[in-house]
């Protein structure tokens, strides 16, 4: 009899224990589950390695969420150029890698909770890659546990991302991801003002998008050699379809040296990339009380 109580006790541990970590259990087998876990991942300059993440621009997307949800901020080093400590491309992938932490950590712990990545700026172009990862079968991960991604401000937009509001002209700075979203396509929003250079540039400019490119691969990683190759053929074989050489030399001589100058002074002047919480997107609301109740109607 004693025999037969430890036998059913352990085979009761055993089925809880891969409830829990097959993700077949119920939420409720952890009161601290939420229905939703919303990751934010803050822009350039708005957290760092000596500072606790600062909500900043995504503030007004993840204040006053249901009860029902969990917001948590992704901490990185949040910085652009050498002289910081990290280049663009170090910074954006460790945050990459704290925001899969977090994931997976809520994931394996919470068997139903539905999951929100939400980035801007170089905290979208983290969010996207997240998500490209999730959605191309190449995460631990399923795509399945994404409700909703949300991306202010991606230097990687898509002229063929869900887009909220205007339409913005060409592509992120950094061009496009090689294979998109995949299975998590249908979950994606960008948003993104035509006059922000970081997510609407020109098909056409290509010292902006070699200079994108080169930002991107600053830090660079063997296993990712064959994205680098595929990303810079786009780069070149529009180049090429465009007139080759002689294009991109026209788009270097002085005057265009100077022409690009006024045009990134006008960018910096009309702060674009820093009002998207009063940019309007339609129907009374700009683009971050959009994606603020967009995120929450995923609950």
């Amino acid at each position: 009899m004693r025999l037969r109580k430890v036998v059913a006790a352990l085979g009761a541990s055993a089925a809880l224990t891969s409830g829990m970590v097959l993700g077949t259990g119920s939420a409720s087998a952890d009161s601290g589950c939420p229905n939703l876990y919303v990751v934010a991942i803050p822009g350039t300059w708005e957290t760092g390695h000596e500072k606790k993440p600062q909500p900043g621009m995504l503030s007004g997307v993840t204040n006053n969420m249901p009860g029902s949800a969990e917001v948590n901020y992704v901490n990185y080093a949040a910085t652009a150029f050498p002289w910081e400590g990290d280049v663009y491309a170090q910074s954006k992938r460790e945050a990459v890698d704290n925001a899969r932490g977090m994931v997976l950590n809520m994931v394996s712990r919470c068997g139903n909770t539905k999951v929100a990545i939400l980035g801007y700026s170089q905290g979208a172009d983290a969010a996207g890659d997240l998500a490209a990862e999730i959605g191309t079968g190449v995460s631990a991960i399923r795509p399945e546990r994404v409700a909703a991604v949300g991306l202010i401000s991606d230097p990687r937009r898509s002229p063929t991302d869900a887009q909220v509001g205007p339409p913005a002209p060409g592509a992120g700075a950094s061009g496009p991801r090689i294979g998109g979203f995949g299975w998590v396509s249908d979950r994606v929003r960008t948003i993104c003002d035509s006059d922000d250079l970081y997510c609407s540039t020109s098909e056409d400019d290509f010292v902006t998008r070699f200079a994108g490119f080169a930002a991107q691969s600053s830090d660079l990683n063997p296993a990712n050699l064959w994205r680098y190759q595929l990303e810079l053929g786009a780069i070149t074989n529009d180049l090429f379809a465009h007139g080759g050489i002689p294009t991109l030399q026209s788009q270097l001589t002085d005057s265009a040296n100077q022409q690009r100058a006024k045009d990134l002074e006008h960018f910096y002047k009309s702060q674009a990339h820093t009002l998207y919480g009063s940019y309007p997107v339609g129907g009374g609301q700009t683009a971050v009380s959009w994606m603020h109740n967009w995120i929450a109607g995923q609950i």
